[in-house]
């Protein structure tokens, strides 16, 4: 088994009616993906959304459709543009 991890970046952070915030980081050819749940309360007491981090790769799921998965990559770009990998976003 291997322990190795991948840079994901953040590229989609969604809330919902039950005070949960989805957010959700993959990898930059957007093919894999990591998703969390977190209660909103938890993110304003400092627990912040970096603009990427490492998962390991045991630990990501695959894209299923194609659409997905190009809006994943080019929202990994973006953000991988715009912010350095431990900035909170």
């Amino acid at each position: 088994m291997s322990d190795s991890t991948i840079r994901c970046w953040l590229v989609e952070r969604t809330f919902d009616d039950r005070n949960l915030v989805t957010i959700v980081y993959a990898t930059p050819d957007g093919s894999r993906y990591q998703q969390r749940e977190r209660s909103s309360t938890s993110l304003r007491t400092g627990a912040d959304v970096t603009a990427a981090t490492e998962v390991p790769e045991t630990e990501l799921e695959p894209v299923s459709d194609e659409a997905t998965r190009e809006r994943y990559a080019t929202e990994a770009e973006r953000t991988a543009e715009q912010y350095d990998p431990d900035e909170p976003v």
